[in-house]
Parts: structure tokens; C-alpha cells; sequence
């Protein structure tokens, strides 16, 4: 009988256990989530328009940054997509418009987000997009092409030991995603 209450008591505690390890794990992606963007690391850039207001913008003509930009596909879309400009150079404060250059190869519709990252992880927000392909989704018909514009500016506060930011997009195929 005494023995029976003690392997109660295990079962309960391994249980327990393992309700607050798949708890723990559940809660790490916000987690991480949450200090990348806190942190400004990970290249995660924000997901949302930011207002560029040119009447009271500061630009630090004593920097140059060179920005470089890349383009890849995942698996299994196969459209043509690149920068137009693969490199810049601009001031911090300084707003700067290009395109990239999309095409479905396909003979069908297809629906595709481009998911962006900035390396180094740290410059990501300081990197601010006014206009980008990237905040919705982008359908094309078969053998359709367009150039994708972005508008960005790098703000001023972005650290001393940057020179050069590399901003890459994928592009993802959410043509059944709805």
C-alpha cells in the first residue's frame, strides 16, 4: 500500500513535469518573438509602413552606408526575381526608391509573399520602409511581370560600426493559403 502511494506520487510529478516542459516550449516562440524585436536582432524588419515626413527629415551627409540587396526564391515558385539595383550607397536620413523585378514563369496564377531580413541583425530597426513590396501579398498571372517598388530610408541613429546593410528578401508561395 505504501508503495502504491509513492508511484502515485511519481506519476504525478513526471507528469507535471512534462506539462511544464511542453509549457515551456509552447511559450518560447513568443518568447523569442518578443526579445528580437525588443533587441533589434534576428534581421526581423518591421511589418508595417512607417510615415517619412521630408520637411523634418535629418540626413547625415558625414556617413555613407551601402546598402545591398538579394533576392531568392524557396522552393517551388518559380518566378524570375531580383533587385533591379543589387547596390547603393545613401546618407543616414536619406530616402531611397528602387524596384525589384518579378515574373511568373508559370502558365497559372500564382500568390507570393516576399518575407524580408537585414543582416547585420542590429541594423534591422534602424532600417524603415515607407513603401515595400513586402507588406502585402503579390499576385501575378501566368508569364505576368512587374517591377515591385520599395522606398526606404536608414535612420540616423543607425551605430557608428555599420557601413554596409544587407536587406534580403524570399519569396514564399501562398498561392492555397487563402
Amino acid at each position: 500500500m505504501k508503495n502504491q502511494k509513492g508511484h502515485h506520487k511519481l506519476i504525478a510529478v513526471l507528469a507535471g513535469l512534462v506539462l511544464g516542459m511542453f509549457a515551456f516550449g509552447f511559450a518560447l516562440v513568443p518568447i523569442y518573438n518578443s526579445l528580437c524585436k525588443t533587441l533589434g536582432i534576428n534581421g526581423k524588419t518591421n511589418p508595417e509602413a512607417v510615415a517619412y515626413d521630408v520637411t523634418k527629415a535629418k540626413v547625415d551627409k558625414d556617413r555613407e552606408i551601402t546598402v545591398e540587396f538579394v533576392a531568392t526564391n524557396n522552393s517551388g515558385v518559380p518566378w524570375a526575381f531580383y533587385p533591379k539595383t543589387r547596390k547603393i550607397k545613401v546618407h543616414p536620413g536619406e530616402i531611397a526608391k528602387l524596384a525589384f523585378y518579378a515574373e511568373n514563369k508559370t502558365d497559372h496564377q500564382m500568390t507570393v509573399q516576399a518575407i524580408p531580413s537585414v543582416t547585420p541583425g542590429i541594423a534591422a530597426k534602424y532600417l524603415k520602409k515607407t513603401e515595400c513590396f513586402c507588406f502585402t501579398r503579390q499576385t501575378l498571372n501566368g508569364h505576368e511581370a512587374m517591377n515591385m517598388p520599395l522606398l526606404f530610408h536608414l535612420d540616423t541613429d543607425l551605430p557608428e560600426k555599420v557601413n554596409t546593410v544587407t536587406l534580403s528578401y524570399t519569396l514564399f508561395d501562398v498561392t492555397d493559403k487563402g
